[in-house]
Formats: structure tokens, C-alpha cells, sequence
């Protein structure tokens, strides 16, 4: 399905002044640059009126004054004139480049740290297709608008005010017809604006949209071939593509009609200035190099005119890209209040009186809960899906907040303890095995807080199994893996991540379903090694194949968020209650067999 974060979003209250100010800000550091490049703009915007201003002497000094001297100096002041025009322009639009891009950079960095210290809610509610847009589409978007929009606002706006002060300067009454037209083009500009934002802010929504159907189609491939779901991608794809293109033409439509109007305004008012100036032409006081330097002012006044009323839809796009980056900055990171630290916790870990809800409008996961696990011991979760299983495995981490309650690591609130101090002490290992595009000698070594020798990770990758099908590859521990290690069987992924978990060598190891991807042998084999690994560290065991968890110390038996048993295997077996129904489903045997 298309995704809900594609539908139209309320309008902001904050002010596109505020929003770009804000923008610009981020080019204070680079306040030097910046600097330079205003001066290119304002140089390159003197020289429009300085070669209008070269027309009267050259018209009058050549043609009616017959000054040979006047001839000789003109062409050398019109090539000077278009190298400095050159020198300025170069410096102008190099530096505003160079400070877009450096602001830009900024961005996108500023936006990769806060994504890594977003609460997991924030990616729960925004779609990765959403945010990858942010941090491409969006982003560019904002470069557009803090170079080109900016260049064509300063320079193009110096020069009309050039000119229009060299007109004032040549015949104050006729330059005065520019002003009068200026309220006109405000309430064309502002109207088209409105537009602008409303039209960027879906288009942006869109292209979210697209990147997240897209990265499904990618990340499902082998899913839509196996059940032949091309068509129906295809149709989703299309769908949003086109309407992609459809918010894409209005924008189109509105500048295509916007530009026109302010342009035919401008013409309008030439248009009766070159009749009044013709007419005053007949004056014995109005020269002939007077009259066509004003007449060429005029003609100048019309491309940055023309380039200022088209910024409007690329400077908009800029703001409302700008918008959504500072909602993502703005967002808040993991809370991190804690001040006190462990070298190495013991182990032990009370749940006290949890309760939790991913959801106002779905009901508690979790009620009530009270759980002490001793130092050292393996306790193992069990139950039907939903009843509490990986909630209490990941408020541990503090991965989401407990709505009520406390958790205790040997006596103290983890919310008293510095985030990274708290995750030092957590091992962790699930079903759905994490990698990264790189070695497998990087990837056992991932995050380590120190630089580990290879001997380090090669007795890791042997006590999970995996140094022999290492070793038989062309690089061995040197072998790129792939994304997300896709040239690495299911079950060769799962052993890395048991490796990269025994390097780590924590005090708290959780094990989420760890050994669901390998076959019966090496199951065997890795249920020994994790036997090893759990020695002396508190194990978190999440199951749902019971025959993985009988050796743990405790099983411990969730339904609707609330403890209902817990002992040994053997204890609850002979018990004859919940968990040995559990058993008997999955075994298709009485409890007295299976005992």
C-alpha cells in the first residue's frame, strides 16, 4: 500500500522568513566566503548601469561631439568593463557554491547524526523511503535554494536597483512609471507563491512515497518473483509516479503563467516609457546618447526582471525542503539524562512494576509486570505471539521508554545510567541478523570500543562455528559480504552475529529466536557454543521453538503482558500447565512424552 506519511500534511506556522533566515544561518561559519561572493554580486550588478552609462558618451562623443579621444578610450573601457564583469561573476557564483555546498554538507551530516540518536519510535512512525528522501531530494533542494535562488536574488536585485537608479539619474519622470508597477507584480508574486508552497510541500511528500515503494520492491524482490507480484508493484509504482508528475505540472503551470504576467507588466510599463521618452525625444535638452542609454537601461531591466520572477518556484522548493529538514533536526533524540557509569555490571536485573504501550489506541503490551533475573542466570521467554516477549527484551536497552515502572541493573534505574554505558553491558543477537556492506572481519568487529586483533576475531568466529566456511572462502576474513550480507547464507549471517556477540563479551547477552536460521547440525553445534557464551552472564533467551531454550536456568511464561509461569523446563513440564500445552502442540505429544 502506499504510505500513509504521503498524504497531505497541515500546513507550518513557521514563516518562510523565518525558515530561510534560519537556512542562512548555517552559512555563518563560512561568513568569509559568504562575504566574497555578495561583493562579486554587487560588483557584477554596478557593471549593467556602467555599460548603459558608456552608451551616452559613446553615442554623443562619436556621432555629435566627434571626440577622437572619446573614440579611441571606448573600446578599451567596454573590454575592461566585461572583465570585471567576468572576474566579478567567477568569484560570485564560485563562492556561493562553494558556501551552498559546505551548508548542504552540513545538513546532511547534522540530519545522519540526529537519525542516529532518533528514538526507535521515530522510525516506527516514519517510512525509510520518507526519510532517504530528506536526505537526498530534499536536501538538493535546499542547495538550490541557498545558491541559485540566493544568487539570483542579490544579483539580479542590485542590478534593477542599478538601473533604476541610473534612470532616476538620466529622467527621474519616466523612471518613476517602474515604481508605480510595483504593487501589481508584489500581488502576482505573492499569489503565485502560495502555490509554490502548497505544490512543493505535496511534491516532497510524494517523492517520499516513491523512494518507499521503490525500496520495498527492491528489499522484496525475491518475494515478488516467488508470488508474481510484478504487476501489482508495477501498478503501485506507476500510481505514485503519476501523481508525482501530475503535482509536478501544476508547479510547472504556475510558474509558466506567473512568469509571463510579471514580465507583461514590466513590458507594459517600457512599453509607455519608450512612447513618453520618444515623444520628449523632439526636446533640445534630452541628447541622442541620453535617450539610448536610457532606452538600453530599460532593455537591461528586463532579464534580471525576467530571472527574478522565475526564482519564486526554485526559492519555495528551497523553503518547504528546508521545513521538512528541520522538522527531522527538530524531533527529539533518546533521552540521556543518566550520570553514572559501570566498568562491568554484574548482571542482575529487576523488572519492577512495568507497564508499556507502543500505542495509545492499542492497549497495554505489558501490565504490571514484576521480573528478577539473578546474576549469571539464563532465563528463557516464552509465549504466543503478542503476550510480551520482545517488548521486555527491548525496553532493557532502552530501546523504548516503560510507560510505568522502573528496570533495575544491580540495583540501579538504567534511566540513571548513561545510555552508552548501559549498552556496553548488552550482547545482542536476533532473528532478523543485521550486516553491513563490508568484510566479515569487519562486520564480527563491528563497534568494538578498542582495535581488536585478528586473532581476537578469528577465536570469536571459532566459538561460533563459523571459522571453517570462512576460511573455505576466496578472502576469507577479507571477503566482502554484500548488503546486508547478502552473498552469506541464512545461516552463515546468524553465526557472524553470534561471533560479533562473543567478541563483544558483555555481562548481559539477549538472544532473540539467534538460532532460527540453521539447519538441525549446525543448530547443534551453535547451541554449544552459546551454552559456552551464556556462562556467567545473565542470558535473555526469546523463543518460540521450545526444544532451543531446555537447558536455560528459568523459563519464564508471558500471556497478555503478565507472568503466568515460570520454573525449570523439567518443573513446568511435569506441571502439566500452559507451557506444557505449548510443548505439546509444537511436539504433537502428551506432556508425560515429551517429560
Amino acid at each position: 500500500m502506499i504510505p500513509t506519511q504521503s498524504q497531505p500534511q497541515p500546513e507550518s506556522s513557521i514563516s518562510a522568513r523565518d525558515l530561510y533566515a534560519r537556512l542562512l544561518g548555517y552559512a555563518r561559519p563560512y561568513w568569509r566566503m559568504f562575504a566574497l561572493s555578495i561583493a562579486g554580486m554587487l560588483v557584477f550588478a554596478v557593471t549593467e548601469p556602467l555599460f548603459a552609462a558608456l552608451i551616452k558618451p559613446l553615442l554623443d562623443g562619436s556621432f555629435v561631439e566627434r571626440d577622437l579621444e572619446t573614440v579611441r578610450l571606448m573600446p578599451f573601457l567596454l573590454v575592461g568593463l566585461f572583465v570585471v564583469r567576468g572576474i566579478a561573476g567567477f568569484i560570485n557564483t564560485y563562492c556561493l557554491k562553494w558556501v551552498g555546498r559546505r551548508v548542504v554538507t552540513d545538513l546532511r551530516q547534522q540530519m545522519f547524526d540526529h537519525l542516529l540518536h532518533a528514538p526507535t519510535r521515530y522510525f516506527d512512525t516514519h517510512g525509510s523511503g520518507q526519510i532517504l528522501a530528506k536526505l537526498t531530494y530534499n536536501v538538493e533542494n535546499v542547495a538550490n535554494a541557498s545558491t541559485s535562488a540566493l544568487t539570483t536574488i542579490v544579483r539580479d536585485g542590485f542590478t534593477a536597483l542599478a538601473l533604476l537608479i541610473y534612470m532616476l539619474y538620466l529622467d527621474a519622470k519616466l523612471a518613476a512609471i517602474f515604481l508605480f508597477i510595483g504593487p501589481t507584480t508584489a500581488f502576482a508574486i505573492k499569489y503565485a507563491t502560495k502555490k509554490f508552497r502548497r505544490y512543493s510541500k505535496r511534491i516532497q511528500e510524494r517523492v517520499g512515497s516513491l523512494t518507499h515503494v521503490a525500496q520495498e520492491a527492491i528489499d522484496a524482490h525475491r518475494v515478488i518473483k516467488a508470488f508474481g507480484g510484478q504487476a501489482q508493484e508495477r501498478e503501485q509504482f506507476r500510481a505514485v509516479n503519476e501523481k508525482t508528475r501530475a503535482l509536478q505540472m501544476k508547479m510547472v503551470a504556475t510558474e509558466a503563467v506567473s512568469v509571463p504576467l510579471v514580465q507583461l507588466i514590466s513590458a507594459i510599463a517600457i512599453g509607455i516609457v519608450v512612447y513618453l521618452s520618444t515623444m520628449q525625444g523632439l526636446r533640445s535638452d534630452i541628447t541622442v546618447g541620453s535617450f539610448m542609454s536610457f532606452v538600453v537601461a530599460m532593455g537591461l531591466l528586463l532579464p534580471p526582471v525576467k530571472r527574478l520572477t522565475s526564482i519564486n518556484s526554485h526559492l519555495q522548493r528551497g523553503i518547504i525542503a528546508a521545513e521538512s529538514l528541520f522538522e527531522l533536526l527538530d524531533s527529539p533524540t533518546e533521552p540521556d539524562t543518566g550520570t553514572r557509569t559501570l566498568t562491568r555490571a554484574q548482571g542482575r536485573i529487576d523488572y519492577v512494576d512495568i507497564s508499556h504501550s507502543y500505542a495509545a489506541d492499542k492497549g497495554l503490551v505489558i501490565e504490571g509486570l514484576n521480573l528478577s533475573i539473578a546474576a549469571g542466570e539464563s532465563l528463557a521467554l516464552v509465549g504466543r505471539s503478542g503476550s510480551g516477549k520482545s517488548t521486555l527484551a527491548n525496553l532493557l536497552p532502552r530501546f523504548y521508554e516503560p510507560c510505568a515502572g522502573c528496570i533495575l541493573l544491580d540495583g540501579i534505574d538504567i534511566r540513571e545510567l548513561r545510555l552508552a554505558c548501559l549498552r556496553e553491558q548488552l550482547s545482542l543477537v536476533t532473528q532478523d541478523v543485521v550486516l553491513f556492506n563490508d568484510t566479515i572481519a569487519n562486520n564480527i568487529a563491528y563497534g568494538h570500543p578498542r582495535a581488536v586483533t585478528r586473532a581476537e576475531i578469528e577465536a570469536a568466529a571459532a566459538g561460533a562455528h563459523a571459522l571453517a566456511f570462512i576460511r573455505a572462502l576466496p578472502q576469507g576474513f577479507d571477503t566482502p559480504i554484500g548488503d546486508r550480507g547478502v552473498l552469506l547464507s541464512g545461516g552463515q549471517r546468524q553465526r557472524l552475529a553470534i561471533a560479533r556477540a562473543m567478541l563483544k563479551d558483555a555481562p548481559i547477552l539477549i538472544l532473540d529466536e539467534a538460532t532460527s536460521a540453521l539447519d538441525t547440525e549446525a543448530e547443534r553445534h551453535i547451541q554449544a557454543a552459546l551454552q559456552t557464551l551464556m556462562r556467567a552472564r545473565t542470558t535473555l533467551v526469546i523463543a518460540h521453538r521450545l526444544s532451543t531454550i531446555e537447558q536455560v536456568d528459568r523459563v519464564v511464561v508471558l500471556d497478555q503482558g503478565r507472568v503466568i509461569e515460570q520454573g525449570s523446563h523439567a518443573e513446568l513440564l511435569a506441571q502439566g500447565g500452559y507451557y506444557a500445552h505449548l510443548r505439546q502442540l509444537q511436539f504433537n505429544q502428551t506432556p508425560a512424552t515429551a517429560a
